[in-house]
């Protein structure tokens, strides 16, 4: 059996049965706010503090300050001296767009997962990876390539993949064919402000959950909570059907 590799998400991990295949590859999707990042940054760090399991950060959008703020924001203090001290790596907009040039951008990549001994990978976004490439077959080789060296050396990734629908249902890709497991983030608009839900659509070799669970994000990062009770998909009161 395979071993498992827990998210650090309290509640998401619960509805995993226990975390994420060990070397699977997890399209994480939502669109702009919804907490994607932050939940790179939370499996990241919780793989270090709490599992001695090294990390790389890979984000095509943000520079390095940017990643170390939000970690700071919700409270990952250890984030920063995680990185510091080289237990995760930080490959940000700098370094891989430092060229147009999709190889060279790859190989900075390669050259530093099969130079350190790494367990944890975060790549921010796939949307933007998939910009070097114009034909859908060229993206789907890429990918599958990509996924299988991920998997060769070790790591248990999430593929942040940003998504202009709000529900998921609506805009599937070929990126959500080619990995492991899918996990949705999705947000409702309310009164008030937004609701915040998680859904794990697949996950190959494992029984999960797959209903709509509430989540929050807050100190500490994100919590996903075992039922939506007063949480319903448009907001407003607790009489509402919830999912």
């Amino acid at each position: 059996m395979s071993e498992l590799v827990s998210t650090g998400v309290e509640g998401l991990d619960s509805i995993l049965t226990g975390g994420i295949t060990e070397r699977s590859t997890v399209l994480v999707s939502g669109n702009p706010g919804t907490g994607k990042s932050i939940f790179g940054i939370q499996y990241l760090h919780h793989g270090v503090t709490e599992h001695g399991e090294r990390g790389v950060y890979v984000s095509f959008e943000e520079d390095e300050a940017d990643i170390r703020g939000a970690a700071e924001s919700i409270g990952l203090d250890g984030f920063g001296d995680a990185v510091d001290d080289g237990d995760i790596v930080i490959l940000d907009k700098r370094e891989m767009l430092r060229e147009t040039d999709f190889s060279t951008a790859v190989d900075r990549l390669l050259d530093t997962i099969e130079d350190g001994d790494f367990d944890r990978l975060v790549l921010d976004s796939l949307s933007m990876f998939q910009l070097f490439f114009d034909a859908e077959q060229e993206k789907r080789t890429y990918l599958l390539k990509f996924s299988d060296i991920l998997k060769a050396n070790g790591l248990t990734s999430l593929l942040i993949n940003e998504q202009g629908a709000v529900f998921p249902d609506t805009e599937v890709g070929l990126e959500n064919f080619l990995t492991d497991g899918n996990i949705y983030f999705i947000q409702t608009p309310t009164d008030s402000g937004v609701n915040r839900y998680v859904w794990v659509a697949k996950m190959r070799k494992q029984d999960i959950d797959t209903d709509i669970f509430p989540m929050e994000i807050g100190e500490g990062g994100i919590t996903v909570h075992e039922r939506a009770g007063g949480f319903s998909m448009m907001g407003g009161s607790e009489n509402q059907p919830s999912l």
